[in-house]
């Protein structure tokens, strides 16, 4: 059992896409959503994650404009705030 974000699916999408992930070791996950200026535009889950599940978020971006955006995966330990394991990846809202 490994930490994966996984690819949204459908990518390209109009107006919803699906997220999903799992944590090898239980703690806080925090799935955010940026533009292309870096600017967060939301965040899906914020929440202890526990270990080994498939975590499942929806991005509705129907009050968005189409271009690219990115998701991050951030795990952050139970004993600590530091960020443990991150992961970024890209996807497209083409409208």
């Amino acid at each position: 059992k490994t930490t994966a974000l996984h690819q949204n699916f459908p990518n390209p999408f109009n107006p919803t896409t699906n997220l999903s992930f799992t944590v090898e070791k239980t703690g806080t996950a925090t799935v955010t959503v940026f533009n292309v200026l870096g600017q967060e535009v939301t965040t899906l889950f914020n929440a202890t994650a526990q270990a080994g599940r498939l975590y499942e978020v929806t991005f509705d971006a129907r009050n968005l404009p189409s271009g690219v955006y990115f998701y991050k995966l951030e795990i952050r330990n139970a004993k600590s705030e530091g960020v443990i394991w991150h992961e970024t990846r890209r996807m497209i809202l083409a409208k």
